[in-house]
């Protein structure tokens, strides 16, 4: 009897247990980070058991939305509460999961493998709701990958333009002791310029030198159809830099996000919102000693809104290259082949006054091109195909053919050149002697 009234005790606890950790009233939103699934007892898990199911990693670019543990279609969790897991939050539990177990968690969520003992961040922080971690998933596709691999000496000319950037960006980073107080180092700068010049040159060039987090952000990283998502999504853009730190937040096209306001000028609400929201969590860059940087770009600068143009504190003017900085890109992207005829460099840097980089590119790719023209008629008169090995080589670059490519190839920036120099002069940083 005893025997019996023990095995009948064991089955109810066994049932108890069973009831606690999958009653419809478990709220599974109570586990707001994948750390308080492990401080759970691993017989009430709320994912262990036969019915868990494995999330699987996507092959192929497909989709990993498919059902799970509770037998839904619909690739979502629900409890009794009403709360909702989609799959995504299912394979964040899993990499913690998978995660070595000899890692040691840090205060500061740095990881610390027992092998290499190299710290690692996680890539997302930790949010109060799985909303703003989805939101912080979307931006996470913005860190640039890989090095840029841009050096300074690779873009030809801009040298006040490259001194002040390594004042405000690089040296910070680089020796960070001495920037403290009234020298801490300056958290928002803008290049500005005509189009073609090598803003964006500059900033990847940033990025390949301090090796910092890089946030490619475009308009269409922070506006959202959505009410509300555009402030939240700056906010939490603002949060991943800050967990990456140090970081450099590029934002290309800034007039496109933040243009003046004005009560003539008609504008939603919601804009106002978002350039609202942009500007409090840049003031609240200047309150912090943590390593971020806002690094803008435009073509309008005279567009932007004053408040903006306060934050950033460095407006550094990438103007029309110069004289020498023409004949060092003609000279690189026309190098002279042994045997061939010698290129007029100097009528090219003459007859390209007004020219911004990219148009000098053109003009390039335009006088290589000709010799190609003139091997490809010669190939297309042939009444037989003739096989690739065999083909021949293309010619070398005549002195018609510069001008030919000049004739045909005009300036696209030089017309407001004279703007950008007043606004230079009204707003810009100037270099010191």
């Amino acid at each position: 009897m005893s025997t019996l009234t023990a095995n009948k005790s064991e089955r109810e606890r066994e049932r108890n247990l069973t009831s606690l950790s999958f009653s419809p009233l478990f709220n599974f939103s109570f586990f707001s980070t994948p750390d308080l699934f492990e401080q759970w007892p691993r017989s009430l898990h709320p994912l262990a058991g036969p019915s868990r199911k494995k999330v699987a990693e996507p092959q192929n670019g497909q989709s990993t939305d498919k059902a799970v543990s509770n037998g839904s279609s619909s690739g979502v969790t629900a409890n009794g509460n009403g709360h909702v897991k989609n799959t995504a939050d299912l394979a964040i539990y899993e990499q913690f999961q998978n995660q070595d177990r000899s890692s040691a968690p840090h205060s500061n969520g740095v990881l610390s493998d027992r092998h290499d003992q190299t710290p690692q961040k996680s890539l997302l922080p930790a949010f109060e709701s799985a909303e703003m971690r989805s939101l912080a998933e979307s931006l996470a596709r913005d860190i640039v990958r890989g090095n840029p691999d841009v050096k300074w000496e690779s873009i030809k000319g801009l040298e006040n333009a490259k001194r002040l950037l390594k004042e405000a960006v690089v040296m910070p980073i680089k020796y960070p002791k001495y920037f403290t107080g009234l020298l801490s180092p300056w958290k928002g700068i803008l290049l500005f310029g005509p189009p073609g010049t090598g803003k964006t040159m500059l900033a990847k060039a940033v990025a390949t030198e301090c090796k910092t987090t890089f946030f490619n952000i475009s308009a269409s990283s922070v506006v959202s159809k959505w009410r509300g998502d555009s402030e939240k999504l700056v906010k939490v853009l603002f949060e991943l830099a800050r967990h990456h730190a140090p970081s450099t937040i590029f934002i290309d096209e800034i007039d496109a996000i933040i243009s003046q306001r004005g009560e003539g000028r008609s504008e939603h609400e919601a804009s106002r919102r978002l350039k609202t929201e942009l500007l409090i969590q840049m003031d609240g860059l200047t309150r912090t000693s943590e390593l971020v940087f806002v690094l803008a770009a435009t073509n309008l600068p005279w567009e932007l809104d004053a408040a903006m143009l306060r934050r950033l504190e460095k407006r550094i003017l990438v103007p029309l290259p110069e004289p020498e900085a023409r004949r060092s890109m003609f000279e690189e992207l026309l190098p002279l082949e042994p045997d061939e005829e010698k290129l007029p460099y100097d009528l090219l840097v003459e007859r390209t006054e007004g020219y911004s980089g990219s148009d000098i590119r053109l003009v390039c790719k335009e006088a290589a091109m000709q010799p190609l023209r003139r091997l490809m008629s010669f190939l297309e008169d042939k009444e037989e195909r003739v096989p690739e090995d065999e083909l021949p080589k293309v010619g070398p670059i005549k002195h018609e053919d510069i001008e030919a490519a000049l004739k045909n190839t005009r300036p696209s920036a030089h017309l407001q050149a004279h703007r950008y120099e007043k606004f230079n002069a009204d707003y810009g940083s100037q270099i010191l002697q």
